[in-house]
Order: structure tokens, then sequence, then C-alpha cells
């Protein structure tokens, strides 16, 4: 902590107040630090995952193949 901060300015602390919270999971996720350079914010890299997303289901199959028929 650094020498400006005194802990009797930090109040008081509640034991297990984010437990709950913490308990149900995150949908917070690490970046390379390749890619987060590469996106300024969370909308950024949204809107890139969005497009991704996309172009995938353009790129999905119609249906199954045709089996051939043998001669």
């Amino acid at each position: 902590m650094r020498v400006e901060y005194k802990r009797e300015d930090l109040g008081i602390g509640v034991r297990g107040k984010c437990l709950g919270k913490y308990a149900k999971g995150t949908n917070l996720v690490l970046l390379d630090d390749r890619v987060a350079q590469a996106f300024p914010n969370a909308d950024a890299v949204n809107e890139a995952l969005l497009g991704l997303l996309a172009l995938a289901e353009k790129a999905k199959p119609a249906g199954p193949k045709p089996r051939k028929r043998g001669t």
C-alpha cells in the first residue's frame, strides 16, 4: 500500500461481501496482450466478436450433404 494511504482511511471491510456474486461465476476473460492492444475498449471487442459470429453463421452449410448413390 502506498505511503499516502492510511489503513483507517479505507473504512471497515466486510468479510464475504461479494461471495454470492463470486459463487455464481463471472463472464470476465483475460485477453492476450496483443488482442488487448488491438482493441481500445470492450465495445470494440464485442463488435469484432459479433461480426465473427455473423460470418460463421453465414458460412454454415445449409444441411447435410446428399449421399452419392452407387452405380
